[in-house]
């Protein structure tokens, strides 16, 4: 199984248990803040979909209608997920508000605490895998559902201390506000996402020490007689696309041509995985 399928689908399973936990729980103690994680987990799930769906397409090789293939796919479902995240964010900030004015008590206290920690426990350890192999694949898609999840972890964490800090003191306006802190939180990871993963849809150039090493590559393999210029670069999905202008000397025959630029292509291609290079040549 595709590596990134497989950490998708995960994510899709662990979302999916962790929504039934926290809204049967939500539901019984009448806590709008448990309420609020299965609102976000249920966001966590719909984004795990998006990405499952982004990296089987993503791979899919070039075809006549993409002849760049499909690697922008993971881009699109992660501006999808930040607007997820967006609208989560508000709902809960609605049902907080709500609460606040028509405050209510909270029961089964314990019960809320311990599905936090066991949510947060899941998601340490899914978030994790999620991260090493959108590393391994760089992989967009993969990233932002692994960055849901780490927010998740926080945010149960902060839920739990609500819960505990209102058995203790007896406040029960804790737990809405605990709710409106959560949302801040989800908010600003929706607007980092969203930053992180529309970027490339705007053929921004790579990472400055990303060009600044593609440079040196070139320049390793160019001798007294040979120069370039114009180097671009960008980005779709986990695919990098790099295209510069070489100088040859015009005594150079097309063969020797051909061999310098496959040299430099290779070189590229071992520093840069999923790197796709065009060579424009060009005599002095």
């Amino acid at each position: 199984m595709n590596k990134k399928v497989g950490a998708a689908r995960l994510s899709i399973f662990s979302n999916s248990f962790l929504i039934i936990l926290k809204i049967t729980v939500g539901l019984l103690s009448g806590s709008v803040s448990i309420i609020s994680e299965a609102i976000h987990s249920f966001m966590d799930l719909l984004a795990s979909f998006v990405a499952f769906f982004s990296v089987r397409i993503s791979d899919t090789p070039a075809d006549e209608r993409h002849p760049y293939g499909h690697g922008k796919f993971e881009n699109i479902s992660g501006v999808v997920e930040a607007l997820l995240i967006f609208i989560a964010a508000f709902w809960i900030i609605f049902e907080a508000v709500k609460k606040i004015i028509h405050p209510t008590e909270v029961e089964k206290i314990g019960l809320g605490f311990a599905v936090m920690i066991v949510s947060a426990i899941v998601n340490i350890f899914v978030s994790r895998k999620l991260y090493r192999i959108a590393k391994e694949t760089d992989s967009v898609a993969l990233e932002a559902d692994a960055l849901h999840l780490k927010t998740d972890v926080y945010t149960s964490f902060g839920v739990a201390t609500g819960l505990i800090l209102m058995w203790v003191s007896g406040i029960h306006l804790v737990d809405p506000i605990v709710a409106i802190f959560v949302a801040l939180l989800i908010l600003k990871e929706s607007y980092e996402l969203f930053s992180k993963a529309y970027a490339p849809l705007l053929d921004l150039a790579l990472p400055a020490d990303e060009v600044s090493r593609i440079s040196g590559i070139i320049q390793h393999r160019c001798t007294d007689e040979m120069s370039f210029h114009d180097l671009r670069t960008r980005k779709a999905g986990n695919y990098k696309y790099i295209d510069f202008h070489l100088n040859l000397d015009p005594d150079k025959t097309v063969r020797e041509a051909h061999e310098i630029c496959d040299r430099m292509e290779e070189d590229i291609k071992k520093a840069f995985d999923h790197a796709e290079v065009t060579i424009h040549v060009e005599n002095f």
